[in-house]
C-alpha cells in the first residue's frame, strides 16, 4: 500500500506539473519577454555556504544558481544570531524576485532588520512572535514603496524561518516554500499564495480585482507579495486586504526533538520535485555525512536536470534530531557509483541533447561516497 500510495502521489504530482507548465508556456508567448527570459544554455555555477551554532546544535546550508533564466531575480540571508536576544535564536529567508531582483535584494538585506525591530529584547511566545513577523513584513513593503521608482513593475515572495529555542516560525508570501521533516515524514509545508485560493480570491474580489486564466488581472501569478505596488492602489483599504498583500500567514510550531530539518526554497525547486520526494533526498544525502551546504548544491544541481528553468535558491537549516551518517548508506553508496562508473565509462556520448561539459567531472557529480573516504565532505 505505501508504494501504490507514493506512485498515487508521483502520478497526481506530475499531471499538475504539466497542467502549469503548459500554462505557464502559454503566459510566455502572451507576454513580451517570455521566450526571450532563457538562455540557450544553462548558468550552473554556485557558491554554497553554511555555517553552524554548535553551542544548540544548529546547521545550515545554502546556494542558489541561475539556470536557465536570463537574469537572477532570486535572495537569500541567514542569521545565526538575532541582535538583542539570547542564544537559540536565528532567522532565515529565501526570497524570489520577478519583473526584477531589486524587491527580493531589499527584503534580503532589510527584512532581517524589521524582524529584529518588531521582534525587540523579549519577545512573547507564540502570538507577539507572530504578530511581529508580521508588523515585519508590512513595514518592509511600507519602507520598499518609499524607495520604489513610481510606475516601474515588479515584486518579490518571500519565506522566512524564525528559530526560538521553543518554536519555529514561518512566514511566507507567494510560492516560495518551506518544508519541515519530523521523524523521518513530511510534518508541515506552507501553501502558496494563488489567486484562485477562497480567502485570496475574496480580498481580491472585494478589492475591485478580476482573476484570469488563474492569475491576478491575467498577469500575476501570486496574490502575496512584497512590492507590486501596481496592485496595491485601491482606495479606502489597508495594505493587508489591496490585490496583493505583502502580509505574511504566519505559523507557530512547538518544537520537537523528533524535528530534522526544515527546507525553504524558491519555487523553481518544487516546480521540479514534490515536497516527499526532497524530504527523501535530503534525508539520504545526510545520511551520507553532506554537509549542509554541498547538500544544497547537489539538490539544485537535480532540480535542474529534472527540467527547472527558473532561478532556484535552497536554505537547508538542520536540527540536532537529524539524519547523521550511516555506515550501510555509505557502503551502498560506494557500490552504487563504482556501478555507474562502469557503465558510464563504457557507454557512447550522445550526439544530440542537452549536455554541459562544465558538469562533467563536477564534484558534486563524483561520487560522494569516494568524498566521504577522502575527508572532503564532513557533518
Amino acid at each position: 500500500m505505501a508504494a501504490f500510495a507514493r506512485l498515487l502521489e508521483c502520478l497526481l504530482w506530475s499531471a499538475r506539473k504539466e497542467q502549469e507548465a503548459e500554462e505557464e508556456e502559454e503566459e510566455g508567448r502572451r507576454t513580451h519577454d517570455g521566450p526571450r527570459s532563457l538562455l540557450d544554455a544553462p548558468r550552473c555555477f554556485q557558491r554554497p555556504h553554511g555555517g553552524a551554532a554548535a553551542s544548540w546544535g544548529l546547521r545550515f546550508g545554502a546556494s542558489a544558481v541561475q539556470g536557465w533564466r536570463a537574469h537572477m531575480e532570486d535572495a537569500h540571508c541567514a542569521w545565526l544570531a538575532l541582535p538583542g536576544l539570547p542564544p537559540g535564536w536565528a532567522f532565515f529567508a529565501v526570497l524570489d524576485g520577478h519583473g526584477g531582483a531589486r524587491a527580493a535584494l531589499f527584503g534580503a538585506r532589510h527584512l532581517p532588520g524589521h524582524v529584529f525591530e518588531a521582534l525587540g529584547t523579549a519577545p512573547d511566545e507564540p502570538e507577539g512572535v507572530r504578530g511581529a513577523l508580521r508588523r515585519a513584513f508590512l513595514n518592509a513593503d511600507a519602507r520598499l514603496r518609499a524607495l520604489w521608482p513610481r510606475g516601474e513593475p515588479g515584486g518579490s515572495t518571500a519565506v522566512a524561518l524564525l528559530v526560538s529555542p521553543r518554536f519555529l516560525y514561518l512566514a511566507h508570501c507567494g510560492d516560495s516554500r518551506a518544508m519541515l521533516s519530523r521523524a523521518g515524514a513530511v510534518a508541515f509545508s506552507t501553501e502558496d499564495h494563488r489567486p484562485l485560493r477562497p480567502r485570496e480570491r475574496e480580498r481580491i474580489h472585494n478589492a475591485g480585482g478580476t482573476i484570469r486564466r488563474r492569475r491576478l488581472e491575467g498577469s500575476l501569478a501570486v496574490s502575496r507579495a512584497l512590492g507590486d505596488f501596481a496592485y496595491k492602489e485601491a482606495p479606502g483599504r489597508p495594505p493587508e486586504l489591496q490585490l496583493v498583500s505583502a502580509e505574511p500567514e504566519v505559523t507557530a510550531l512547538a518544537r520537537q526533538a523528533e524535528d530534522e530539518f526544515m527546507l525553504l526554497a524558491s519555487d523553481g525547486v518544487w516546480d521540479a520535485m514534490s515536497g516527499a520526494a526532497l524530504a527523501r533526498l535530503v534525508a539520504s544525502r545526510l545520511c551520507l555525512g553532506l554537509a549542509p551546504e554541498l547538500l544544497c548544491a547537489q539538490l539544485l544541481d537535480t532540480c535542474l536536470c529534472k527540467g527547472s528553468l527558473d532561478n532556484m535558491t535552497c536554505v537547508l537549516v538542520c536540527f540536532p534530531g537529524a539524519p547523521r551518517p550511516c555506515e550501510e548508506a555509505i557502503r551502498k553508496e560506494l557500490a552504487l557509483d563504482a556501478a555507474l562508473g562502469r557503465r558510464v565509462s563504457g557507454a557512447p556520448q550522445p550526439e544530440h541533447g542537452f549536455q554541459d561539459p562544465g558538469l562533467r567531472g563536477h564534484p558534486r557529480f563524483t561520487s560522494w561516497g569516494r568524498a566521504l573516504l577522502q575527508g572532503r565532505c564532513h557533518c
